[in-house]
C-alpha cells in the first residue's frame, strides 16, 4: 500500500500498467487498489505544481498565523471550518507553538490579501490576533525544487 502511495504522490501521472510493473503486481490489482484508495479518502486528489512566477500570472501567497480562542466541546474544528471554506484558503494547519492556525493564502495583490484578513478573517469570532507574512519566493514546495532564479543581466555600477 505505502509504495503504491508513495509512487503516486510523487507522480500523478503514473499509469497504473506502470506502477504494477514497479511493484511486480498485476494491473488489474493496482487499478481496484487505487480505487479503494480514492472511495475510502485515502486519495484525496490529484494535483500539478506549477511555477506561476514562469507565467504572466500576477498573485501573491501570504501566510497568516492565527490565534484563536479555543470552543468548549469544539475546540478549535469550528474555527477551522469557517477559515477553510473561503475560497482564497489553499491550506490550513493547526499548529503548536506561539500561534494555533496557519493559513496558506493566494490573491491578485497584497491589498487584496490585506482585505482578506481585514473584511473576513479576522472579523471571525474567537479568532485574537492574526500575523502576515508574504511569501517573496519559493526555493522548494512540496518536494519540488523550483528552478534557479532569473539572473539580473545588467552590469555592476562601481
Amino acid at each position: 500500500m505505502n509504495t503504491i502511495l508513495r509512487l503516486l504522490e510523487d507522480d500523478s501521472r503514473l499509469t497504473p500498467a506502470q506502477i504494477a510493473l514497479m511493484c511486480d503486481k498485476e494491473e488489474g490489482d493496482i487499478r481496484r487498489m487505487i480505487a479503494d484508495y480514492e472511495a475510502e479518502g485515502i486519495i484525496l486528489g490529484y494535483k500539478t505544481l506549477i511555477d506561476w512566477d514562469k507565467t504572466d500570472r500576477e498573485y501573491v501567497s501570504a501566510l497568516i498565523e492565527i490565534k484563536i480562542a479555543p470552543q468548549r466541546d469544539r475546540g478549535f474544528d469550528r474555527v477551522a471550518e469557517k477559515i477553510y471554506n473561503f475560497p482564497e484558503v489553499q491550506s490550513l494547519y493547526l499548529m503548536s507553538g506561539g500561534f494555533d492556525l496557519a493559513v496558506l493564502i493566494e490573491g491578485r495583490t497584497m491589498k487584496e490579501v490585506a482585505y482578506f484578513v481585514a473584511r473576513k478573517l479576522a472579523p471571525i469570532e474567537d479568532v485574537i490576533s492574526t500575523a502576515t507574512h508574504f511569501v517573496l519566493r519559493k526555493y522548494k514546495d512540496k518536494g519540488v525544487i523550483y528552478g534557479p532564479a532569473v539572473q539580473d543581466e545588467r552590469g555592476n555600477i562601481l
